[in-house]
């Protein structure tokens, strides 16, 4: 994953170069840019249940703060690498600008897989996280949240080990708690419902009506289930996702023509975003192979697993029917596929754009617990709508209006917002 073409942080800065070059950035401001500011790496020795102990590898890296406390996930992966961190932090201070939140950007990660470790592991392995990085990390210094892997308890734990060193209540030291302890109502659907705000924007512009569209999904985690629910509720039809099989350590693409019953396909998912092809074929539905979401006859594409999956091998098996990509993944699509998909007119609402409901609603999290009050869901959801509305639009109008392609207009608005931060400090 993290060698060659597909280095997601080569990719990342790639995309910079790119726009950095479109607005004339100066070289000190790319310099200052196109590396993280300061990166953490660590290891967390863990005392497993059968007693013996593990060394696990961690990272925090904080891309740029000048616009407020870095903010990003943590994710739980065996493939996780440095690169892919430094990667997801520098895209996320890019998500926090194009969004117009008072946040920079920052990502964390440990190496591990926590299918293969129980809760009680688990726990300690997040105490130990914070143990390792507790001095460079608060509420008004750099704010973690949920990611891949890891959910509201993972949060919990981490909060109540920042309380016990720190000795105080911090709530707003980490994002994505749960509901009642500091957590926001709303965020647990907010990047998937943040992805089809964007979508349902773009269809309008398009003269498109949402009901008369088809999409197909990859992954069912929670930014996925979310997306499926709220394009379902506003008439639109999903006949494909792409998930991981748990039983089958492999990933396959379930169909359903006549549309996808979001809740139904729920009930059989585990808490990790899998489903298992037997439980998936009892409901009726076709078994494909892993990447056959890419090749359906639908309007909408909707990746949202890892990065790196629309490739220049795949790409030309997209069909073409396919009129618009939200990418709800984090990075899914490699440069020289982006350029295919560019050739082709595919309207592309761009990762940091489409996804940033989730971070979005973390801000809105961090203002509430920081403020010890607490918002109603109608509440949190509107802003949510609003904020990502908005900024659709800006993206959108500057794509019109300077010809170009909407994530190079996201780009151009996110850096010279950062840029402008960074001189206004005198940084450079």
């Amino acid at each position: 994953m993290s060698n060659g073409v597909y280095n997601p942080f080569v990719n990342a800065q790639a995309q910079f170069d790119r726009v950095a070059e479109i607005i004339g950035l100066d070289q000190a401001t790319r310099d200052l840019l196109r590396q993280p500011l300061r990166e953490y790496h660590f290891l967390i020795p863990v005392k497993m249940d059968d007693g013996t102990t593990k060394v696990f590898r961690g990272f925090r890296v904080q891309h740029n703060d000048a616009r407020g406390p870095a903010k990003g996930g943590i994710r739980f992966h065996p493939e996780e690498t440095a690169d892919t961190v430094r990667a997801l932090a520098m895209w996320m201070t890019w998500k926090c600008a194009v969004v117009d939140i008072p946040l920079g950007g920052g990502k964390g990660g440990i190496i591990c897989d926590p299918r293969n470790l129980s809760e009680k592991e688990q726990e300690r392995l997040c105490r130990g996280w914070v143990r390792q990085i507790v001095r460079n990390l608060g509420p008004y210094l750099d704010v973690p949240a949920p990611d891949v892997m890891t959910s509201s308890k993972h949060m919990l734990w981490m909060l109540d080990e920042f309380e016990t060193i720190t000795g105080g209540h911090y709530p707003g030291f980490i994002t994505g708690k749960p509901v009642g302890m500091g957590g926001s109502l709303g965020r647990t659907e907010a990047t998937g419902y943040g992805v089809i705000y964007t979508v349902r924007e773009a269809l309008k512009d398009r003269g498109i009506n949402i009901k008369d569209t088809t999409a197909s999904i990859q992954g069912f985690g929670n930014v996925a289930q979310h997306a499926a629910k709220l394009f379902s509720q506003l008439g639109g039809t999903v006949i494909a996702v792409s998930c991981w099989d748990n039983v089958d350590k492999r990933a396959y693409t379930f169909r359903k023509k006549d549309g996808v019953d979001v809740d139904e396909l729920r009930s059989i998912t585990d808490v990790y975003g899998g489903i298992t092809k037997d439980k998936a074929r009892d409901l009726g539905y076709e078994v494909l192979d892993a990447m056959a979401w890419l090749e359906q006859d639908v309007d909408i594409l909707i990746p949202a697993a890892l990065e790196n999956q629309i490739t220049a091998e795949n790409v030309n098996k997209i069909s073409s029917q396919v009129k618009l990509i939200a990418e709800g993944a984090n990075g899914p699509t490699t440069p020289d596929a982006d350029e295919a998909i560019k050739h082709r007119r595919i309207f592309m609402i761009p990762d940091f754009l489409a996804n940033a409901g989730g971070v979005t609603c973390s801000y809105f999290e961090q203002v509430q617990s920081n403020a010890n009050y607490y918002w109603e869901k109608e509440e949190v959801l509107s802003k949510l709508d609003t904020k990502m509305t908005a900024a659709f639009h800006a993206v959108n109008d500057l794509a019109k209006r300077s010809s170009l392609y909407m994530r190079d207009a996201a780009y151009v608005i996110a850096i010279n917002r950062v840029a402008q931060a960074v001189k206004m400090r005198g940084w450079v």
